[in-house]
């Protein structure tokens, strides 16, 4: 596919990686001042019966809303994001946010492409499944 705005049923969308860990969940914490000792200690993240500290929920939705965002470029908009979070990202594990089109159609003359969204670990379970809506313009 050249662009979302050619995007047909069953487009991939390019996928988007990040490796988490500290750095990234410092910073996203600082953003959004969630200094929480499971993301930022990992005896805390071993008491709470993980392997490690984890990251954010809500950062698994942004990788999502980055994929979305990277595919559509200057043609479209995110109109409905969500995702349920099912497995947590520990330190140092690689995430990858996946989206695939699965509908298009057309309401009040708009055309909007209907997504399954995720995001997966290093062995590609997922973690945080999800849908998306969003509009396409030319």
């Amino acid at each position: 596919m050249t662009s979302a705005a050619d995007a047909k049923v069953g487009d991939e969308l390019p996928p988007f990686v990040r490796t988490t860990g500290f750095h990234n969940w410092n910073r996203y914490a600082a953003v959004n001042d969630e200094f929480v000792p499971i993301h930022m200690d990992d005896e805390a993240g071993r008491a709470a019966g993980y392997p490690t500290a984890f990251g954010m929920g809500n950062l698994q939705w942004a990788y999502l809303h980055n994929l979305l965002r990277d595919w559509l470029g200057e043609h479209g908009r995110v109109v409905s994001l969500q995702c349920q979070f099912r497995a947590p990202n520990t330190k140092d594990m690689t995430v990858t946010a996946r989206g695939v089109v699965t509908a298009i159609d057309e309401a009040d003359g708009r055309r909007l492409a209907h997504l399954d969204v995720w995001t997966e670990g290093d062995e590609g379970q997922k973690l945080a499944p999800g849908t998306a809506v969003v509009e396409l313009s030319a």
